[in-house]
This record gives C-alpha cells, structure tokens and sequence, in this order.
C-alpha cells in the first residue's frame, strides 16, 4: 500500500482528532491553527513543513518523520520526539509551550528554541551541540549526559546543567544565571 504524496498544501483550522490526516509524505506544507492533540501521526513524513498556531499534545509519533521542520506558537505536550525516525531529524521551535516533552537520545545538532517554554523536558543523553537556546524557560528539565557544546543559553534561564554529567565545553552562559551551573553544590551566589 503506497503513501500519499502531498505538496505545498496549506491546511487551516481542521481537527485531526476528529478526522484523521492521511498517512502519508507531506512537502513544504502549512499546518496553521489545526487539532492534533492525542492523534496518531505514527509513520507520516514530514519535509520542510510548518506547524502554525497547532495543538499537538500528547500526539503518538512513533516513526515519524520530520525534516527541517518548523514549529511556531504551537503546543507540543508531552510529546515523546525520542520516537520518531532519528534518520536526518531536525526541527527548529519558535513560542511554543513543550512541558513534558522528551527528546532523551536524540541527535540535534544546531536545533533553535525561541521563547520556548520548556519546563520539565527530558534532555537526556541527547546531543544539542550548537544549539540556540533564546529566552526560554527550563525549570526542572533535565539534563544529564547531554551534549551541549558549543550551546548559547545566555538569554534562557532556570536551568539547572551540572558540568560533571554533560558536556558543555565553549557553551555560552549569562552571568547572572550561572546558579543554573552550580546549584547542585548548594552555594550562595550573590
């Protein structure tokens, strides 16, 4: 059973819930203010398409793919990316509330997150070198053996990364959040 093809489609203001979109490969597509919260977008390819103004939550991923990818404004719930198709996975995200979200083992070299709020994300053992990290909020999200090298968190806050357990060797860092690098040693810092 062969896929559908679909291409330089834009698609507004549907429910995925109610009906769900086609399996199938989706290319420089625009998905603007539509419902996926709880479908299952399992196999589906994805191919320089944007996510507008989309509810995404708790959306079932497994194997799907997504390639230069762009979420904006959108509410990405405790999404677990870990289960897409890694092959040539990247997506940048710009606004967006990701709570809960998991991208434990990922390989995601250079991904940008823009005023992101990012509380208790799962950031483990995921690679995030070179990655842009602007005012975002990160309390509570783990960090442990991740790769940041190279990452600019300088306008993010709320982090707690501990030096020991990932690798942050030429990682930007603001002065006034380097609590975020030292809190596991329950110091003062004023």
């Amino acid at each position: 059973m062969s896929k559908e093809y679909i291409e330089n489609q834009t698609f507004k203001k549907l429910d995925f819930n109610a009906k769900p979109l086609s399996k199938g490969e989706y290319e420089d597509c625009k998905f603007v203010n539509c419902s996926f919260a709880n479908a299952d977008l399992s196999g589906s390819i994805f191919i320089a398409c944007e996510f507008e103004q989309c509810d995404l939550s708790m959306t079932k991923l497994h194997n799907t793919t997504f390639r230069e990818v762009i979420f904006k404004n959108c509410k990405l719930l405790g999404l677990a990316f870990q289960d897409c198709n890694h092959l040539l996975l990247s997506f940048d995200f710009e606004n967006c509330q990701m709570n809960l979200a998991s991208f434990y083992q990922l390989q995601l070299k250079g991904t940008k997150f823009k005023n992101c709020n990012l509380q208790e994300v799962d950031f483990a053992e995921a690679d995030f070198s070179r990655s842009i990290w602007e005012q975002c909020e990160l309390s509570g999200a783990v960090f442990d053996h991740t790769k940041l090298e190279q990452a600019d968190f300088r306008t993010s806050g709320n982090y707690s990364i501990h030096p020991e357990t990932n690798y942050i060797r030429k990682a930007k860092f603001s002065l006034t959040d380097i609590a975020g690098l030292l809190d596991r040693y329950n110091i003062d810092i004023e």
